[in-house]
């Protein structure tokens, strides 16, 4: 029985594994899920069942203690937070992983330390490596929590010499690496360590706006997944290997799909300080549209021009998920529907604060899966629509994108929104988006504007919709 329990245990792990990647399959289609996530919640409790037969095991009491007290928070954090929160939940899981995975490293050390045994090279250079990913991992998430939050400012925060002191960190890292891997036995040195992982991973998050928050929530979602690899490899566990290698391979990818959607490149996402109001050309900046008057109409107005017509695009963006109004984008929706007008839902891929922020707000309103397009399925079609509606959207719909050279968003894939016949924008005012620069939508001939609270506009639009 004790040779069959190991090869038992490492089976477990290949099943459990088998299905982590056959979830990550079906979360590729939004009817299918759902039952990617069963899927993978089954494979990571076998994995966990698998675990805890592992004779390595010394203290059970503990370990159901700590499932009891993460269960309990989980169920409760579950409960209270709203779906319009999610891109902070999303935060605090990533650093949370990173935490969990920097303390495995920091437990191991400090076992090998009080053995007297002598720390094999591989060994130390996994901890050091998962220290420093696992360090980054957990305050950097917490720093995109807090700007997520509003608990600081969600601008760019900058000051003088600011990547020299990054690079004054990253060499104090690895000069206080080469000295461990000489001498393992410095306590002092590997805390040093450990301090400098951490005040990097604030370095790291502190220069980036809001609007490049996706990105950022993406990237710090694969490193939380290389921190778990480096975890496996610290402890010897396959599983951590296997699962922290998908995490983050998948999260790298969908960083890079979110860098291509802004036309930007990972490095000017993260040293670019981009949102700042330093970029020059572009709307306000180059004296563009700004002299232009714009046409704002009322809710009655723009209630007959949506119920009148046959194909109406929807396109969400921020302002929908901050005023929370997606539950009354639906009602739009659904009264549209019954006058027989065509609805569709236009979705940007970094529009909000999150990758899939509007499908996650959409899909909690049970909006159907079949009325959401992505962009580049649905810009041939907005030819054809009689309306755009835009509710808190602004750099995602910018033609000047795709025309102004000098703009800072140029190149950057937009929805094409100014070729619809006709164009509402719900807004509050004419204050520019993240990228800072004029919005050349919002002053053409078939743009009209509807100033107000997103949440409180569509409510209105719903009112005079259903007296038509």
């Amino acid at each position: 029985m004790s040779d069959f329990l190991p090869t038992g245990i490492q089976l477990t792990y290949l099943v459990a594994a088998s299905l982590f990647i056959l979830g990550l399959k079906k979360l590729g289609s939004p009817a299918t899920a759902r039952n990617g996530n069963l899927v993978a919640a089954v494979g990571m409790l076998l994995a966990i069942v698998a675990t805890m037969l592992d004779q390595h095991v010394l203290n059970y009491e503990m370990i159901l203690l700590g499932l009891a007290i993460g269960s309990g928070i989980g169920a409760i954090v579950a409960y209270k937070v709203q779906m319009t929160e999610m891109p902070q939940m999303v935060g605090l899981l990533n650093g949370l992983g990173g935490a969990a995975s920097a303390l495995v490293a920091v437990a191991e050390f400090w076992r090998l330390l009080d053995s007297s045994q002598p720390i094999p090279l591989d060994v130390n250079i996994s901890i050091l490596l998962d220290v420093l990913i696992g360090g980054i991992t957990f305050t950097g998430s917490f720093l995109a929590f807090a700007k997520l939050q509003g608990l600081i400012s969600g601008s760019p925060i900058t000051f003088p010499f600011q990547q020299p002191f990054n690079l004054l960190l990253l060499g104090a890292y690895l000069v206080g690496s080469a000295y461990l891997i000489i001498t393992p036995d410095s306590l002092p040195i590997f805390l040093g360590v450990v301090g400098v992982s951490l005040v990097l991973g604030v370095m790291f998050v502190i220069p980036i706006g809001g609007g490049d928050m996706p990105v950022v929530i993406s990237l710090l979602n694969s490193l939380s997944g290389v921190a778990a690899a480096a975890a496996g490899f610290v402890v010897m566990n396959n599983m951590l290997i296997i699962a922290g290698a998908l995490v983050g391979a998948s999260g790298l990818i969908l960083t890079e799909i979110m860098c291509k959607a802004m036309n930007r490149s990972l490095f000017s996402v993260l040293f670019s300080a981009f949102g700042t109001g330093s970029s020059s050309g572009g709307g306000a900046a180059s004296g563009g549209a700004t002299d232009q008057s714009v046409r704002s109409i009322d809710a009655e107005e723009g209630a007959m021009m949506l119920g009148y017509a046959r194909s109406v695009v929807i396109v969400p963006g921020y302002g929908m998920a901050v005023a929370q109004a997606q539950h009354s984008v639906r009602e739009l929706s659904d009264q549209l529907e019954k006058m027989g007008v065509d609805v569709k839902y236009a979705i940007h891929p970094v529009a909000g604060r999150m990758p899939g922020h509007m499908n996650v707000l959409l899909a909690e309103a049970n909006v159907p899966y079949t009325q959401l397009y992505d962009m580049d399925d649905i810009n041939p079609q907005f030819d054809q629509a009689d309306v755009a509606l835009v509710i808190g959207a602004n750099d995602v719909v910018n033609p000047a994108a795709r025309s102004d050279t000098n703009s800072p968003i140029y190149g950057m894939p937009i929805l094409e929104v100014d070729r619809a016949k006709q164009t509402i924008v719900i807004k509050r005012g004419m204050s520019t988006g993240f990228a800072g620069v004029d919005n050349e939508l919002f002053y053409k001939d078939k743009t009209t504007m509807l100033f107000g609270g997103a949440k409180d506009m569509v409510a209105k639009l719903v009112s005079e919709v259903k007296q038509l």
